[in-house]
């Protein structure tokens, strides 16, 4: 287990109720007739200097998550507190402020960069809009980060269609790194890459977190490189969260059906270790505009009962700390990090012996 994760650290974003509803309109004067739930009542707490991990399947909310948290949309309800001050609160200049604190690398490289702009203007802009140094220092600010990443001075007089798709993300985590921010939101930011380009954007991101005392939203399917990177694992369902846990409590011991599914289907390195049993969920993502009543997983799990179609579950705390965890440090504002929350009517009782196994016996 990780470093951040046996230790109590302290929160930096803390997520209340956050809601994202996006109109349906129709009609004879094209008036709302229903709403698309992207986000609904979503909580959870981001600690400093961690990574937590969010995946799911496409369509669940993962980006529009990260976009919320960042003010990039606009939230329907619910609020988030970074550093204590709560986000959706700040306007004008606070707000102007408060967007050097919180950056974001984009999914698509190419398209994240202004293809009209040389990468000299692409990474001097945010620099002149914040007011921040002269044209000389600004420069050597540029200059200093594009060496961090791996590039150098020959590539801030190409534009974006001249570098190849790993540069072009090199050249999207030197944007976000600019303004010194305290968090990232990392969404799919290597998803586009190849698999050798992948592996040195990760160890590059990890670099960056220890050398500059980074926080990550670390947003992508894959969960290989999801167990790589975070400290901690969320999983989402039909913009809810069903499970979060640390890594390794997560992937030995999945207390939601969902979670058991996905792990599932994570390929296995090792060619010659007995193949895991696969569960293929039964039908497919229902419309999150019409959402199924009570567990939205119900439709499709293979343990659901009558009280999951009627009964809503809460996210609830199920294992109170790691049996690693050291609990003898404590502060204000502190709190432990290997808490492990679920999303399920039977968690208490799959949790006996695991999710897995229960899966592989009726497999």
């Amino acid at each position: 287990m990780s470093e951040v994760a046996v230790r109590r650290r302290e929160i930096l974003l803390e997520v209340t109720g956050l809601k994202k509803y996006y109109p349906i309109t129709g009609g004879l004067f094209s008036g709302t007739i229903g709403w698309v739930k992207s986000l609904d009542n979503v909580s959870f707490n981001i600690y400093k200097g961690e990574t937590l991990g969010i995946v799911g399947e496409s369509g669940c909310g993962k980006s529009t998550l990260g976009r919320t948290l960042l003010r990039l949309v606009e939230p329907t309800g619910g609020k988030v507190l970074f550093d204590g001050r709560n986000v959706y609160e700040l306007r004008g200049e606070e707000l102007r402020r408060f967007r050097r604190k919180m950056q974001m690398i984009f999914q698509d490289p190419y398209s994240s960069l202004n293809p009209r702009m040389k990468i000299r203007a692409i990474l001097d802009e945010p620099l002149r809009v914040h007011q921040i140094g002269s044209r000389e220092e600004r420069e050597h600010r540029v200059t200093e980060l594009l060496h961090l990443v791996g590039l150098d001075e020959s590539h801030l007089d190409r534009y974006p269609h001249e570098l190849s798709g790993g540069q072009r993300q090199r050249i999207g985590i030197a944007r976000a790194l600019l303004l010194r921010p305290d968090f990232i939101v990392c969404d799919e930011a290597v998803s586009a890459l190849d698999v050798s380009v992948q592996s040195q954007i990760i160890n590059l991101l990890g670099d960056l977190q220890r050398q500059f005392g980074l926080t990550y939203m670390f947003i992508s399917h894959n969960l290989s490189v999801v167990k790589h990177i975070s400290d901690r694992i969320a999983v989402m369902y039909l913009g809810e969260l069903v499970e979060l846990a640390d890594k390794e409590t997560l992937f030995n011991n999945p207390l939601h059906p969902y979670t058991g599914a996905l792990l599932s289907a994570v390929p296995l390195a090792n060619p010659d270790r007995k193949l895991r049993h696969r569960v293929v969920l039964a039908g497919d993502v229902p419309n999150p505009a019409k959402p199924p009543s009570g567990c939205r997983f119900h439709t499709r799990c293979p343990f659901a009962q009558d009280v999951c179609a009627k009964e809503k579950p809460e996210l609830r705390k199920v294992c109170a700390s790691h049996p690693d965890m050291d609990t003898s440090q404590s502060g204000n504002g502190a709190q432990e990090v290997s808490e492990h929350y679920v999303a399920c009517h039977f968690a208490g009782e799959l949790k006996i012996d695991g999710i897995k196994q229960i899966i592989s016996q009726t497999g």
